[in-house]
């Protein structure tokens, strides 16, 4: 089989989605990730922190990366989280409109993954505000995934969750998982989450999604690849979460 090729947009400011994807990607020898980035320095709810994410912004990186001749474009970050699931149905659309490649993204990723492994209760980490975190919830609840707990750093500065030590995310999942919940959601493509997730499973029992992990996975099913490929990585690229 020939190289697949991903096509990833990256958020500027962010610094550890790249490298964790490679790491992932380490031990299969026919898939390559390729970036393209658009300018990101905060997560907030004000005018210009939300202007970030205009879909035109997004699709000049997307049509860079369509030179490549990816054969999928993933949005690798989670605004869709708060600013609802529609905003990245429509941003999918248009990738594929303006690229003819076909798209997807961390968010709606969470949502095809909570559906079929029937996740209702989500425990839900971020390094976010207050306010950015209820939106969050509030969009999760209203799509019938209901965050029975969560765990937020009150961090605004896009470039600061990457220096979010990965024991530091480690004792969040475990707050969250002990309130009691189906699922933990690492809900940010800048956090070192998909460097603790498979074992946090092992030790809580339940499975813990990371975003990058959510985003590389959605991404190898669209280019028409398994993500079982990605071993050791977690239930995440399995397809399955078997309870010890």
């Amino acid at each position: 089989m020939s190289t697949t090729r991903l096509g990833m947009l990256t958020p500027s400011s962010n610094t550890v989605l790249e490298p964790m994807t490679a790491a992932m990607l380490a031990g299969v020898g026919d898939v390559t990730a390729h970036f393209s980035r658009f300018r990101v320095t905060e997560i907030a709810l004000s005018a210009p922190a939300l202007q970030q994410f205009d879909d035109s912004e997004i699709l000049r990186a997307a049509e860079l990366l369509a030179d490549a001749k990816v054969d999928c474009i993933a949005w690798n970050g989670t605004s869709a989280a708060w600013l609802g699931f529609e905003a990245d149905e429509r941003l999918c659309a248009r990738i594929r409109a303006a690229t003819g490649i076909n798209a997807c993204t961390a968010v709606l990723g969470f949502r095809s993954l909570f559906r079929r492994n029937g996740i209702a209760r989500v425990g839900l980490v971020t390094p976010y505000r207050g306010d950015v975190q209820a939106r969050i919830i509030a969009n999760w609840t209203a799509a019938g995934f209901r965050c029975t707990a969560e765990s937020h750093l009150g961090l605004q500065d896009n470039y600061s969750f990457s220096t979010v030590s990965a024991d530091r995310i480690a004792a969040m999942a475990r707050e969250v998982a002990a309130e009691g919940c189906d699922a933990v959601a690492i809900v940010c493509t800048n956090m070192r989450g998909g460097e603790v997730a498979a074992a946090l499973e092992a030790e809580l029992g339940i499975p813990v999604y990371d975003s990058v992990a959510v985003t590389l996975a959605e991404g190898l099913r669209v280019a028409g690849r398994s993500p079982a490929m990605v071993e050791n990585c977690g239930s995440v690229f399995s397809g399955s979460f078997a309870k010890v």
